[in-house]
């Protein structure tokens, strides 16, 4: 008899989260979506069939992330790509660009584990989202800042949880509705621009980034780690 998970995407509404979703319900697990729109949530679940469902949640709000797990199931797994920021440089000095996103991306995904944690199963897995500007800085130094501290996060977790496994996927340049949403004029410079960064020669589908992370919950053997699907960015 086939034993049916438990996973849970805050972020689980669009673009990598929602890719993650389907991969885990065309498997046969049970997901748990959340984010801040209601009409993305109900479209999303109206796809995804009876094995999912979600409720609203605010990353950014601790009160509304402990509602979000307070009468859920135990979990093998959370993945946890939402945030909404934005960035800038240093000298323009933008509260929002550095400490507002922070507060979105950093400390966002760290109280939402925090949150989660008694619903974990002890040797459930985590998965963390930053980016490869940590590695490979293009402006931005906030930016650069936080996604080097949440991989450093994964890897302090990682100690303190085991054995619950807790890794960072730091995905490149993203075909996803981040991108799609914004104007043409500033999409498609970004694109050509990264075809020349990175080593594949284009940005990453949705699908391919939910696949790493569908990796990283899976395999036993990963913690504390983080996996660069940025096809060949920072090695250039």
């Amino acid at each position: 008899m086939t034993i049916q998970r438990t996973y849970s995407i805050i972020g689980g509404t669009s673009g990598i989260g929602l890719s993650l979703a389907r991969k885990l319900v065309e498997r046969g697990e049970r997901v748990i979506i959340g984010g801040r729109s209601a009409q993305r949530l109900s479209s999303a679940l109206s796809t995804l069939g009876s094995n999912a469902s979600g409720q609203l949640v605010d990353i950014t709000d601790r009160v509304s992330l402990k509602a979000f797990f307070a009468n859920g199931p135990c979990l093998t797994g959370l993945f946890t790509p939402a945030a909404t920021y934005s960035t800038g440089s240093f000298s323009d000095g933008e509260l929002d660009a550095s400490e507002g996103l922070f507060r979105a991306k950093f400390w966002g995904q760290y109280w939402a584990v925090h949150a989660a944690l008694r619903h974990l199963k002890p040797d459930a897995s985590v998965v963390l989202m930053s980016g490869a500007a940590s590695a490979r800085p293009i402006g931005a130094p906030a930016y650069a800042a936080c996604n080097s501290a949440l991989e450093g996060l994964a890897r302090g977790l990682a100690l303190e949880l085991n054995p619950i496994r807790v890794n960072c996927l730091s995905p490149g340049t993203t075909d996803s509705d981040l991108w799609r949403n914004r104007p043409a004029s500033i999409r498609d410079p970004a694109y050509e621009r990264w075809k020349s960064l990175c080593l594949v020669g284009r940005p990453a589908s949705p699908e391919e980034q939910a696949q790493a992370a569908l990796f990283l919950l899976d395999n036993a053997n990963m913690t504390g780690s983080t996996l660069f699907c940025d096809g060949g960015y920072t090695l250039r």
